[in-house]
């Protein structure tokens, strides 16, 4: 079997590196948290003190990191830097939602006949039990490699194309859901404010072929004041944010997404930014809230 270096312990990855270990792939892990390594530890994983320590034997690396600039310093770093310490015909493979900029710098850096961008589509939740659908995008033979791997964590297994072709489809698919939810929030402020009960409507909502099934639970989440992060507002404030740079380089008109940024980031002023994107909807039932939305909370 492949030896896999897995690089990145957070909410997903954690339980991505887990689907990997269960299956008995020989699995060295990597983290800045002491507690998530030992935790894979418990599992058959090797513990590695850096990224370049962990992928010294690798067969294929793997990385879930939340932003370019954890990617960049995993990769990268003068003294820790997993690329200096790849081999011959090593598989890389980024897991991260992030910008379609650093993917092509990554893919120059790596090689791009050995460099899958691979997002995923999914929750926590997904992630434990292997339900994860995957957006690749790389060379064929690249992809035929990682395959049975990625199988491993997800259900679906998607070729979409070239490198950097996977990370846009995650991008456009999370600006979908954030655009979905805004609209969400706000629709259940204002029929709260109608003095329509939101339950009920939630109820007649999800019976009807307008709104998906992910919307509507988390819907539920907001109507049950459940904000615990999954996918934080912060995490998707930086999605819309790499997605509008990548539409700017390619001169492509995007005023929905930009408005829903805007809302995003009014959420974060207001110190939401940590919470689920299932918090949008304080925006809207707050006393103070509001149409023009300001980051004050006044007219």
């Amino acid at each position: 079997m492949s030896r896999i270096a897995f690089l990145g312990l957070g909410g997903m990855g954690s339980r991505m590196a887990g689907r990997l270990a269960m299956a008995g792939y020989p699995l060295t892990v990597w983290d800045r948290s002491d507690e998530q390594r030992r935790l894979l530890a418990h599992h058959g994983a090797h513990m590695a003190e850096t990224p370049r320590a962990a992928v010294k034997d690798a067969d294929v690396v793997m990385t879930m990191l939340s932003d370019d600039t954890a990617s960049r310093a995993v990769w990268l770093d003068a003294q820790t830097g997993a690329l200096a310490a790849l081999g011959d015909d090593v598989l890389a493979i980024e897991s991260g939602t992030l910008s379609s900029a650093w993917i092509h710098e990554l893919s120059q850096a790596l090689g791009s006949s050995n460099f899958l961008d691979a997002p995923v589509s999914g929750s926590r939740s997904q992630a434990e039990t292997g339900q994860l659908v995957y957006l690749v995008g790389g060379q064929e033979s690249a992809f035929r490699r990682a395959r049975p791997i990625l199988k491993t964590m997800g259900s679906v297994v998607h070729h979409v194309g070239g490198n950097g072709q996977g990370a846009q489809l995650k991008l456009a698919l999370n600006a979908l859901l954030g655009t979905q939810m805004t609209a969400m929030a706000e629709i259940l402020g204002f029929l709260a404010k109608a003095g329509v009960d939101p339950d009920r409507a939630l109820d007649i909502i999800s019976s009807t072929p307008i709104a998906s099934p992910a919307v509507c639970a988390s819907a539920r989440l907001m109507l049950a004041r459940n904000f615990a992060p999954q996918l934080s507002l912060d995490l998707l404030e930086k999605d819309f944010r790499y997605l509008l740079e990548a539409a700017g380089a390619l001169e492509a008109e995007l005023p929905t997404s930009q408005a829903v940024h805007q809302v995003l980031a009014i959420a974060q002023a207001r110190g939401f930014g940590r919470d689920n994107i299932s918090a949008l909807v304080r925006l809207f039932d707050w006393p103070q809230a509001n149409s023009s939305l300001n980051p004050s909370g006044t007219a």
